[in-house]
């Protein structure tokens, strides 16, 4: 039988996501022990030690189902964020919620429209919804709101915005986000996704959660993935009003948040002085990746987020895989367009000076 036949068309033309290689991967084919990975925008230092201790805590009733009302978390994020509590989402990472807004508001032949290069989920997820994706180049490594306006028809149904970008790091300004936001068409559904706000440094980044409580048609998603160090345990967070929040309520499939990851998230919350760590950790480092970059001669995007784009004049890949025999795992960007460039994690300062190094080596040994 032919299964491809029976599959979806939209399916059949699916390019799926590719992440990083994990280490352990690595340490295998290669037979190498000291692995780090910076191919996927991860914690530098791990999670929250009052994250750990909560998550350990609920491990003995997890033969039991969460709470499919989440409600101390949701209550949690509600009073942070001064919000009602039905204005809070929650999913699998941030993705699932993704997943969610395209099933609830997109209908095959809707346009989508987003950034190129920005978050490869946006395409595949819309293509999963058999949309059209209109995709709007960066200008100088940052979204161009009038182009992105431009792209507006009568067909798009919804735009979204990564702010930070991924891959380049770079964002829109609360001013370019309020224009954007007040010549938007009505009916155009907006999502704002910031995974990774909580490393901005900006003075002028937008308080998105502003503009839904101003009534404009925008979803705000966050993630515990980046900053709180939970990637492993998939859980996201995003707010809107409770005219959108009902509808993607119908589509979440109950109890999709693990009971362990709702309370190593709400426990997270809790430690700001390790959010605080991790901040400055990044924002040291980051500035160490770029004093190391500049005595390179390579050229890199200035950064808000947890990772720096960098352009490497070569084929990125041939980098990459250099560099994967020393044991470093970092991100090619020809998926994103980008065929000479490497996205890499900002880590602590040490892993930040060895992958100095070792780019250093890789580059003086491929003239």
């Amino acid at each position: 039988m032919d299964w491809s036949k029976r599959v979806r068309k939209a399916v059949l033309k699916l390019k799926p996501y590719v992440p990083g290689k994990p280490i352990e991967e690595v340490q295998r084919e290669l037979g190498l022990e000291d692995v780090i990975k910076l191919a996927s925008n991860e914690n530098p230092i791990g999670p929250s030690p009052k994250a750990i201790e909560a998550a350990m805590k609920v491990l003995s009733e997890a033969h039991r189902y969460p709470d499919d009302s989440y409600y101390r978390l949701r209550q949690k994020l509600a009073s942070i964020y001064n919000v009602p509590t039905d204005w809070v989402l929650l999913g699998r990472g941030s993705d699932e919620i993704l997943l969610h807004i395209v099933q609830t508001f997109v209908e095959p032949g809707d346009e989508v429209v987003f950034s190129s290069p920005s978050f490869i989920m946006y395409e595949i997820l819309s293509n999963l919804m058999d949309a059209v994706c209109v995709k709007v180049p960066l200008n100088n490594y940052i979204h161009d709101v009038a182009s992105l306006l431009e792209a507006i028809t009568e067909r798009t149904k919804i735009v979204f915005i990564d702010n930070p970008n991924n891959p380049t790091g770079t964002i829109l300004r609360n001013r370019l986000i309020k224009t954007f936001l007040d010549e938007t068409p009505e009916g155009v559904l907006v999502v704002l996704d910031e995974a990774y706000a909580e490393f901005v440094e900006a003075k002028d980044f937008p308080n998105s959660l502003d503009y839904v409580r101003e009534g404009y048609p925008v979803i705000v998603l966050r993630t515990f993935s980046k900053a709180y160090g939970l990637a492993g345990l998939r859980i996201g967070y995003g707010f809107a009003r409770s005219e959108i929040t009902q509808h993607l309520f119908k589509v979440r499939e109950p109890f999709n948040v693990s009971s362990v990851a709702a309370a190593a998230a709400e426990s997270a919350l809790d430690d700001k002085e390790f959010l605080d760590r991790v901040r400055k950790t990044v924002w040291t480092s980051k500035r160490l990746m770029y004093r190391g970059l500049e005595k390179l001669g390579l050229q890199y995007v200035p950064t808000e987020a947890n990772f720096v784009l960098v352009n490497v004049n070569r084929k990125a890949k041939d980098v990459s895989d250099a560099l994967l025999k020393k044991g470093i795992i970092v991100r090619p960007c020809e998926p994103f367009g980008l065929p000479t460039h490497l996205r890499v994690d900002i880590g602590t300062p040490e892993i930040v000076e060895r992958f100095l190094c070792a780019l250093e080596e890789v580059l003086k040994s491929s003239k």
